[in-house]
């Protein structure tokens, strides 16, 4: 009943669905040279051959499979994948970091007739999804299709089992349309199967097996030079109200260390402009990565506001920080954890519950409260080069003993990439 009471709204709400992309496109958050794409409307021509499709929300997401996609294309000659997001910014990012053999598109909005006119073009032979993407219209003509299709990195949050708890007739089809669940850890397991997901297993977080990071050699050599020896921390992947967090931060500590370096990197670099103003407000000389900039001597902030060099930001910082942990969920901290980071982060990390646990279980991250903890940790630390070792070398013992999750995954999708001739029986 739920799911025609969906299809007939989604079919009936075209227009709406419109303006709402309008809006979008208006607001900088579509791309107005492939908005065609969110209409299932392909923007490239179907390859010959085998073709896998992997569908990640956003930026964590698509970055997670990398190696997923890698793997993939290596399984036999004439492979391809296709990588759809909802993003600008991921698709920036997959532009820049899928190995050849594989392509980004867009996904298109999860109304039916433009679902089957993707699935139409694109005639994916198996289907991977990554985490918590839910599209029913788009599941349930996977379904009637019969492409095999699973869900990898599987994420299901408390809050949003309670949601779907409410509506089990209509969310337990739908998980059941995915051949295996590969969760990230038990909870989120427990939570899968008892919406209705069938063959649920708990194999580990992908994102511990995704490369580290990478960083132009020049531009690291160059932004060495400029920091030189000026004490520095990072505040990675912030998010609106954070960076006024950093800011205070920076103003606790820089009495302490002279000449301190605050590097700010906005999830969303396209609110540069406004953290800038905010920055200046506070009387902060700010250099913007964006415009091309390294920070001069009497620079307080260097504001990192571009796409793609987290690496670069990571290997300069002896300290950093996990954004979205003080307002949202956390981001990955695998990611500062590969490249030798001392971890901080804030009170809300349920996105990543479980690697926190791990994290913190080795002694390898610090948790703090608030800002004027995240204050007094990164004076410590900035002052205690032994503590910020022993920190870096848990964080890495981690990442590098759950380096190999790929390896089970492509295990356990053995029998479906074989049914959807990918790989060998």
């Amino acid at each position: 009943m739920l799911q025609r009471l969906y299809r007939g709204l989604t079919d009936l709400g075209g227009p709406a669905i419109r303006l709402l992309l309008a809006r979008r496109l208006a607001a900088g958050k579509e791309d107005p040279d492939r908005q065609q794409e969110r209409l299932g409307i392909a923007g490239l021509p179907r390859p010959e051959g085998r073709l896998v499709w992997c569908h990640a929300a956003s930026v964590g997401e698509s970055l997670s499979i990398l190696t997923l996609v890698e793997h993939l294309l290596a399984l036999r000659p004439g492979i391809s994948v296709l990588v759809t997001t909802g993003t600008v910014t991921s698709a920036r990012l997959m532009a820049q970091r899928l190995p050849a053999g594989a392509f980004h598109q867009y996904v298109p909005v999860d109304r039916l007739r433009w679902v089957r006119r993707f699935l139409d073009h694109w005639r994916p032979d198996m289907a991977l999804w990554v985490e918590s993407e839910i599209w029913p219209n788009m599941l349930t003509e996977l379904r009637r299709r019969s492409v095999p299709t699973a869900l990898v990195n599987a994420r299901m949050s408390a809050r949003s089992f309670e949601g779907w708890r409410r509506l089990p007739g209509f969310i337990g089809p739908l998980l059941a349309s995915f051949r295996l669940c590969l969760a990230q850890g038990e909870a989120e397991a427990e939570r899968l199967r008892a919406l209705g997901a069938t063959d649920v297993r708990v194999l580990g977080n992908l994102k511990y097996s995704a490369p580290p990071l990478p960083a132009r050699a020049e531009a690291l050599e160059g932004a060495r030079a400029a920091v030189a020896d000026r004490p520095l921390w990072l505040f990675a992947s912030s998010h609106p109200g954070e960076e006024a967090i950093a800011a205070d931060v920076h103003a606790r500590v820089a009495a302490r260390h002279p000449g301190l370096l605050t590097v700010l990197a906005p999830r969303h670099p396209a609110r540069g402009g406004e953290i800038a103003a905010m920055l200046a407000e506070r009387g902060l000389g700010v250099a913007r990565r964006s415009q091309g900039a390294l920070p001069a001597r009497n620079d307080a902030v260097w504001l990192a506001d571009t796409m793609g060099e987290m690496g670069l930001f990571y290997r300069l910082s002896p300290v950093a920080c996990v954004g979205g942990s003080f307002v949202w969920g956390g981001h990955n901290p695998v990611e500062p954890a590969q490249l030798g980071c001392a971890i901080l982060y804030g009170p809300r990390m349920t996105n990543f519950a479980a690697m926190a646990a791990e994290l913190e279980a080795e002694r390898a991250a610090l948790p703090v409260a608030d800002a004027a903890a995240l204050a007094a940790a990164v004076d410590r630390l900035l002052n205690d080069p032994a503590e910020r070792a022993r920190l870096s070398a848990g964080a890495t013992r981690v990442a590098e003993r759950n380096a190999r999750v790929i390896d089970r995954v492509m295990e356990a999708l053995a029998p479906l990439l074989a049914e959807a001739g990918v790989a060998a029986p």
